[in-house]
């Protein structure tokens, strides 16, 4: 499967449409990765403003 990253929320998945925060903007055009366990926790998570668990791209072009 093909890998996206969404444009608005930078969650990265393998489907159409973004299941966390429902946006059609996609793009396999992606860099860096963060992964996100513990967003209540995480310092990136509060600097990249992310509140759920999963994988985020750092750049989405």
């Amino acid at each position: 499967m093909v890998e996206r990253a969404c444009r608005r929320c930078h969650y990265i998945t393998e489907e159409k449409i973004c299941p966390n925060c429902g946006s059609a903007d996609l793009s396999e055009d992606f860099s860096g990765v963060v992964f996100i366990f513990s967003p209540e926790s995480s310092a990136i998570a509060k600097i990249l403003k992310i509140s759920r668990k999963g994988r985020y791209a750092i750049k989405v072009r």
